[in-house]
C-alpha cells in the first residue's frame, strides 16, 4: 500500500457535519414495505385494465339488449298486424264458404246467363275461378305471415333472454372486480401509511445518530483545542503534520487510523451518487477511498479490492477507522467503523451519507484493517 505525505485535516466543521438531507433515510424495513407497495400498485393497475375490459363489454352487452329489446317491440307489432290479417282473412273465407253454400258455385249455366258475347262468357268464368284462387291464396299467406311472425317473436325472446342473462354475469363481474380493485386500493394506502410512519421513525432515528455524532464531535474538538494548547505551552509544535495543521487527537488505543473515523463524520449528509468519489457525491467504496486519501493512504474505489487490500481483524479489535464489509464474498457494501457498533456509510441511490448500526446490517461480513 502506498503512503503519500500525511496530510491531516484541520479543525471539524461542525455544521457539514450536521448537514441533513431533504429526505428520510431508507432502511431495509422501509425498502421491503416500498417493494410491497410496487407490487400492490402493480396489482391494482391490472385489475383496472381488467376493469375497464369488464366494463366496455358490459357496455355492449347492454347495447345489444336494448337492440334486441327493440326488435322485439318491433316483431310483436307485426305480430299483432299479421293476426290482424290472418283474422280478417278467415273471416272473408267464412263469409266465402257460407255464400257458397247459401247461393251455389256458379253453374256453367250462371255463367252463360246474361252474356252477350263469346269473350264475356270467358272472362265470366275465369274471374269465377280466380276469386276462389284468391281466397285460397289469401288465407294460406296469411297462415305463413303469422307462423313467420311467431318464430321470429319466439327466437327474439330467446335471444333476449340470453343478452339479459349475459349482461347480468357482467355486471357481477364488474362488481366483483370493483371490490377487488378498492380492497387493493385501501391495501395500498395503508402501506403507503406505514412507510411514512417507518420514514418519521428512521428520520427521528436519525436526528439521534446525529446529535451523538455532533457530540462526539465537539469532545474531539475540545480535546483537539487542549491537546494544541498543551503543545503549545510546552514550546513545540508536537502532532503537527506535514501540511502544518495540528493533529486531532485518537479516538481510541491508537490501533489502525482512528482519524479516518473523524473525517468521515464531517460528510454526513452528502448525497448518493453512483460512482462517486468527492464530496458532491459518494458511493460507498469511493467515500473510503476520498476518506483515506486525506490520510495520504491510496485504496482502490473497488469494494473487492479494498477488503483484499486491507488485513483482517476479529469484531473484539474493531476500532475508530477501521474498514466494516457486508454482502457477501467479494462484498458489495463498505462503510468506516466510528465505534459503538455504529459506521459511516453511503448505502445506495436516493440516500445520503450516514450513521447506521452494524446491528441492523444483517449481512455483515468482516472487519478489515488499513495498514
Amino acid at each position: 500500500m502506498r503512503r503519500h505525505g500525511l496530510v491531516i485535516v484541520g479543525a471539524l466543521a461542525l455544521a457539514a457535519v450536521v448537514a441533513t438531507s431533504a429526505t428520510a433515510h431508507s432502511t431495509p424495513q422501509i425498502r421491503a414495505a416500498q417493494a410491497h407497495a410496487r407490487a400492490v400498485r402493480a396489482e391494482v393497475d391490472r385489475i383496472g385494465v381488467q376493469l375497464e375490459a369488464t366494463i366496455q363489454h358490459y357496455d355492449g352487452a347492454q347495447l345489444q339488449l336494448r337492440q334486441v329489446t327493440a326488435s322485439l317491440k318491433s316483431n310483436t307489432h307485426k305480430l299483432q298486424l299479421a293476426r290482424a290479417n290472418f283474422h280478417a282473412a278467415q273471416k272473408r273465407i267464412m263469409e266465402r264458404i257460407y255464400s257458397l253454400y247459401v247461393n251455389g258455385k256458379p253453374t256453367t249455366l250462371d255463367v252463360l246467363a246474361g252474356a252477350r258475347s263469346l269473350s264475356q262468357v270467358i272472362n265470366r268464368a275465369e274471374a269465377a275461378q280466380a276469386v276462389s284462387q284468391q281466397d285460397t291464396a289469401l288465407g294460406s299467406e296469411a297462415l305463413q305471415f303469422e307462423q313467420a311472425v311467431q318464430k321470429r317473436q319466439h327466437d327474439l325472446t330467446q335471444l333476449r333472454a340470453e343478452r339479459a342473462q349475459t349482461v347480468r354475469n357482467l355486471a357481477a363481474q364488474k362488481r366483483q372486480i370493483q371490490s377487488s380493485l378498492a380492497q387493493q386500493r385501501r391495501l395500498l394506502a395503508s402501506i403507503h401509511t406505514s412507510i411514512h410512519q417507518l420514514q418519521v421513525q428512521e428520520a427521528q432515528h436519525e436526528a439521534a445518530l446525529r446529535a451523538a455524532a455532533e457530540a462526539r464531535l465537539r469532545e474531539l474538538e475540545a480535546e483537539r483545542a487542549a491537546a494544541a494548547k498543551a503543545a503549545a505551552a510546552g514550546g513545540g509544535v508536537g502532532g503537527a503534520g506535514g501540511g502544518g495543521f495540528p493533529v486531532p487527537p485518537i479516538l481510541s488505543t491508537g490501533a489502525g487510523h482512528p482519524q479516518a473515523a473523524r473525517i468521515a463524520l464531517q460528510y454526513l449528509g452528502v448525497p448518493y451518487v453512483w460512482g462517486g468519489s468527492t464530496p458532491s457525491g459518494f458511493d460507498c467504496s469511493g467515500l473510503v477511498m476520498y476518506v483515506y486519501a486525506q490520510l495520504g493512504i491510496s485504496l482502490p474505489h473497488y469494494t473487492g479490492s479494498q477488503w483484499n487490500d486491507t488485513e483482517p481483524i476479529s469484531t473484539s479489535e474493531m476500532q475508530p477507522g477501521d474498514l466494516v464489509f457486508f454482502e457477501g464474498i467479494p462484498p458489495g457494501h463498505v462503510g468506516i467503523y466510528i465505534g459503538s457498533g455504529e459506521f459511516v456509510d453511503a448505502p445506495h441511490t436516493g440516500s445520503v451519507v450516514r450513521i447506521d448500526r452494524l446491528a441492523d446490517w444483517g449481512s455483515f461480513v468482516g472487519a478489515r484493517r488499513v495498514p
